[in-house]
């Protein structure tokens, strides 16, 4: 494929569509299998073949949002990436730091171990990048609901957006990106332990 999306995902870009040939559909199917092999491994809490799906230099966000007034969404009602706060700011170091913290067996709030559920749906390729500096690179939206149970009576929905940037490697995808967009102002769970 030769067709380019803009420099990085965002909420409130809209990429020129894809053609809808033999090729797209053939990526979207390799994509959708990638999406729903990570969702299995987070599941069955295999976190450190979740780390290995990861790039060295991946970026993973999720911004706080704020409510603000009508016409200022786009600039104001999600934190912006190194600016300010977010529920996540991390790079493979902080993620792979969180793994052998709940991989202890004596985290806080992970013992025991929650009961995860991830959903994954709405997989759309809106832009491929083969001449990015590190190698083609498949710009992807997706809509997620992630269940959480915890010892007996905690149970928790999170749902909402996946911007993700999927780096293609001699073994396989790998995530060099993903913003995670939570469809919460106030987080209704007590804490943020499980992955996206």
């Amino acid at each position: 494929m030769t067709i380019t999306s803009a420099e990085a995902p965002a909420p409130v870009e809209t990429p020129a569509p894809l053609a809808r040939n033999a090729d797209y559909y053939r990526l979207k199917a390799d994509v959708e299998d990638f999406l729903y092999m990570e969702a299995d491994l987070l599941d069955e809490r295999r976190f450190k073949d979740w780390l290995n799906l990861l790039a060295e230099d991946i970026v993973y966000f999720m911004p706080i949002r704020r409510n603000v007034k009508f016409g200022q969404h786009a600039e104001r009602e999600n934190t912006k990436l190194g600016v300010g706060i977010s529920w996540f700011d991390e790079d493979k170091w902080t993620l792979t730091k969180r793994v052998e913290q709940i991989l202890t067996g004596v985290h806080y709030a992970e013992e025991p171990l929650s009961r995860v559920c991830h959903m994954v749906s709405n997989v759309q390729v809106v832009g491929v990048r083969p001449d990015a500096p590190t190698g083609e690179e498949v710009e992807v939206r997706s809509r997620f609901l992630v269940y959480q149970n915890r010892v007996e009576y905690e149970t928790y929905f999170f749902v909402g957006k996946r911007y993700d940037t999927l780096r293609r490697t001699a073994n396989g995808f790998k995530v060099a990106r993903r913003e995670i967009i939570l469809d919460q102002n106030i987080l209704l769970a007590k804490n943020l332990t499980i992955f996206f």
